[in-house]
């Protein structure tokens, strides 16, 4: 049996830049993750409507009570984690909320004190 030659390819560029190709895939992960996000939602809203009118019509007790919606609330809760997980905590309150509020409470200042 023959060795196996494991050497350097002959034409390899020492100089290729691999940055670009990382931001691609990280980029492209991210957005996978969003569109995840966004099907997942869209199953929630269809599944839930199914059976919140499921569950209402056959129930004794109607659309009154916690039944028809139990399952609507604990899967949501973890829609809120998987919403979490895609786009961060810093979502809603990130930097640029931060940066707009002060703005806003400064311009406020100024106009009491004018």
């Amino acid at each position: 049996m023959e060795k196996y030659n494991i050497e350097p390819y002959e034409d390899r560029d020492e100089s290729r830049d691999f940055r670009k190709e990382e931001a691609y895939l990280r980029a492209k992960k991210k957005v996978d993750a969003i569109v995840g996000f966004y099907w997942h939602l869209a199953v929630y809203v269809v599944v839930n409507i199914f059976l919140i009118i499921l569950i209402g019509v056959n129930s004794g007790e109607g659309f009154t009570g916690f039944g028809p919606y139990a399952t609507a609330v604990f899967w949501g809760i973890g829609l809120v984690f998987h919403f979490l997980g895609v786009f961060g905590a810093n979502f809603l309150f990130g930097k640029s909320w931060e940066n707009k509020k002060i703005e806003e409470y400064m311009e406020k200042e100024r106009q009491h004190w004018e």
